[in-house]
């Protein structure tokens, strides 16, 4: 089949080489069409220019070896005649060891006894008989000595992905979309080139230089998409506010506020008195005192004659949120009202009412928000809680219930700069990276499953004392209690715990399939004491606030990504007494020693959301679909930041000089397709 230039985008069935069969593979991978194929880039390299002797290989690891072929064993079946086991003898110089394929006839028979082979694969077996499993090999001599590896699917080899690559690449001609003087002046290999290099370098030296490239143009096309989207947002606002006195507020303050609460404040204020709207983000760690900086706003809308709204994702926070927002602003004069769909009726017909006159000065509460039929007198600020649980197109419904309001977006998930500036490109940021005065350090330990009986009898001394304490697991239910290494399952621990080690306390169960009143009512006997332990899924992440709760123990602690431990961590801490995370585990991984160490060296959740990112990446660092990032197949936020800081300057200078891109029709293609799969955005 002769292949032209118009097939990139066809099906990859028009491919020679590709069948029905093998196409349904690649569709498992989301590799549908030729040009999906070309942009299927490597996780890493095999470099097969330093092989070691087998002995000198650890058991367990991958490794290269340069070995001939003595001989070739019988093929003999195994598992009840499901596997077929082909073994080859090869000798490294050194010492003869086995080659062991598992139903691979075809990688089997290219083996040609005498001759000598370079294999990638598993060093295993015992210190009688070493052996190397299902490798993947090239000739001794070969001149291709750095072969991609691919992320595969069952039934897919690395061998088929590279010769179907083979075939297509010659016929890419996507146009470039950086200008010859931006590739100058950045030092960057044209796309073609790039394209070509990442799939099958010379050298490392190419390969980085090929991912350098398409991790640039990845970068700007996502830059000057977050870039426009927050330009797109910078509407005039019809809450131009004025200078007011804030010393009321501060000294009507049970506490002194931190630095940076007063300068996240300032921030805030001198936006608000500009002439379009604020749209800022509110970054701090869990008990950072966001609320305060957040109810200081509001003092300061109210003396200018408007009316806050704070949305939280669940009652329980909304509640909450009026709670401590009365504690601040009533004393001073300020109503504050709450709206949730709990309410019957004839309360919630009286709430709207004083939402609407303008009697309810700030108003917290859920979705119930932005129902019709709500109605506010004079809307000015609007804060959302937790942003990541909440859509962009929520947001924008409560703004539109008033004449472009100010916004401040509150989040306890702490992230790196660089990938935050991403993320919310279209809003400021303010720091809270300072805690409140007082706050005791969460002592954090990691221990494996031998101590969970100490554990339990740590928990019923704290309950002695009067404290709380939160059981996490993985799951919710089906599992069994005590076995290593699997995972713990809540309503199985709960029903266990409940008649064993912790049947003197009250113990709850909460999880995600239970209806959101039960939930509700759950937490509410957790936080007024009713429940002493609390057995519970990843639900509790972002929860109320339980100050008498003092130690936190998580279960399969490998399981959870760091950013969400430090999450979980953060429910305890709140009050005066000192708090405890205990991290239980029997995994020996080096990746998760790496994640552990973290969690027990530091509770500063920057530090840890820094160290996540090192370790995960930006596509795992919240799960795709909660922060709503475009999928970035080359960019490392977390290595690339010198590339996040050229191609962010870059955005900002084409788009001074093209706002809407007329000039640059194919970046913005680009910008359109990028965003395409991320319902929050939209291009047009």
């Amino acid at each position: 089949m002769v292949l032209i230039k118009t097939m990139l985008n066809n099906d990859i069935t028009s491919l020679r080489g590709i069948s029905t069969k093998r196409s349904a593979l690649y569709k498992k991978l989301n590799i549908n069409t030729v040009r999906d194929l070309l942009f299927h880039f490597p996780r890493g390299y095999i470099d097969y220019t330093r092989p070691v002797k087998i002995n000198d290989a650890g058991f367990g690891e991958m490794c290269v070896i340069e070995a001939t072929v003595i001989k070739k064993l019988k093929p003999f079946y195994a598992g009840a005649g499901r596997i077929i086991i082909y073994k080859a003898v090869l000798f490294d110089g050194e010492s003869e060891f086995l080659c062991v394929f598992f139903n691979t006839e075809y990688s089997f028979n290219k083996l040609l006894p005498g001759k000598s082979y370079i294999f990638y694969g598993k060093a295993g077996g015992n210190e009688l008989q070493r052996e190397i499993t299902s490798p993947t090999f090239i000739e001794a001599g070969s001149k291709t000595a750095l072969v991609p590896k691919y992320r595969l699917t069952a039934g897919l080899t690395q061998v088929m992905v590279a010769n179907n690559l083979k075939i297509v690449l010659p016929f890419f001609d996507e146009k470039e979309l950086l200008s010859e003087e931006i590739l100058k002046e950045f030092c960057l290999l044209d796309k073609k080139s790039a394209i070509e290099k990442i799939h099958f370098p010379a050298s490392f030296e190419e390969a980085e230089a090929a991912k350098r490239r398409l991790a640039f143009e990845e970068l700007l096309v996502l830059q000057l998409g977050m870039t426009m989207l927050k330009k797109r947002n910078r509407k005039l606002t019809g809450t131009l506010m004025k200078s007011v006195d804030l010393s009321e507020f501060y000294a009507a303050l049970p506490f002194e506020p931190t630095g940076a609460q007063r300068r996240a404040v300032e921030d805030c204020v001198k936006d608000m008195q500009k002439h379009v709207p604020m749209n800022r983000l509110l970054q701090g760690d869990v008990g950072s005192g966001k609320t305060m900086v957040a109810a200081a706003l509001s003092f300061f809308a109210y003396k200018n004659g408007f009316q806050s709204v704070f949305m939280a994702p669940t009652e329980l926070l909304a509640t909450q949120h009026c709670n401590t927002l009365k504690g601040f602003l009533e004393p001073l004069g300020i109503s504050v009202e709450l709206l949730t769909g709990s309410l019957t009726a004839a309360e919630k017909k009286a709430a709207k009412a004083r939402i609407e006159n303008g009697s309810a000065q700030v108003i917290a509460g859920t979705q119930a928000l932005i129902q019709k039929g709500v109605n506010f007198n004079k809307l000015g600020f609007v804060v959302t809680d937790e942003q990541h649980r909440f859509g962009v197109n929520q947001r924008g419904i409560l703004i539109e219930k008033g004449e472009n309001p100010h916004t401040l977006v509150m989040s306890a998930t702490p992230i790196p700069r660089t990938l935050a500036l991403i993320i919310y490109g279209d809003l400021d940021i303010s720091l809270l990276d300072e805690m409140p005065k007082g706050r005791l350090p969460i002592n954090t330990y990691s221990v494996d499953t031998s101590f969970r009986e100490r554990l339990y009898k740590f928990i019923l001394k704290q309950a002695a004392e009067g404290s709380q304490s939160y059981i996490v697991c993985s799951l919710v239910g089906d599992d069994v209690l005590g076995v290593p290494n699997e995972r713990i399952a809540a309503v199985n621990y709960y029903n266990e715990l409940k008649n064993t080690f912790l049947k003197d306390i009250n113990i709850g169960l909460l999880h995600g399939k239970m209806k959101q009143a039960e939930k509700d009512a759950v937490m509410e006997g957790f936080k007024n004491g009713e429940i002493t332990a609390l057995i519970s899924t990843t639900v509790i992440e972002v929860g109320i606030d339980v100050p008498n709760a003092t130690v936190m123990l998580i279960e399969n602690a490998e399981r959870f990504g760091l950013s969400q431990l430090h999450q979980l961590r953060g429910r305890v801490g709140r009050g005066e007494k000192q708090s405890y995370c205990i991290l239980v585990t029997d995994s020996d991984s080096v990746y998760t020693k790496a994640r552990l160490d973290t969690m027990t060296r530091t509770t500063n959740g920057f530090e840890v959301a820094n160290e996540d990112l090192k370790l995960r990446g930006p596509g795992d660092f919240f799960g795709q679909k909660q922060h709503g990032l475009p999928e970035l197949k080359m960019a490392d936020m977390a290595a690339d930041v010198e590339l996040v800081s050229q191609t962010k300057t870059l955005a900002e200078r084409i788009l001074s000089e093209d706002t809407g891109l007329k000039k640059h029709e194919e970046l913005k293609a680009r910008i359109n397709e990028l965003f395409s799969g991320v319902s929050e955005y939209g291009f047009n």
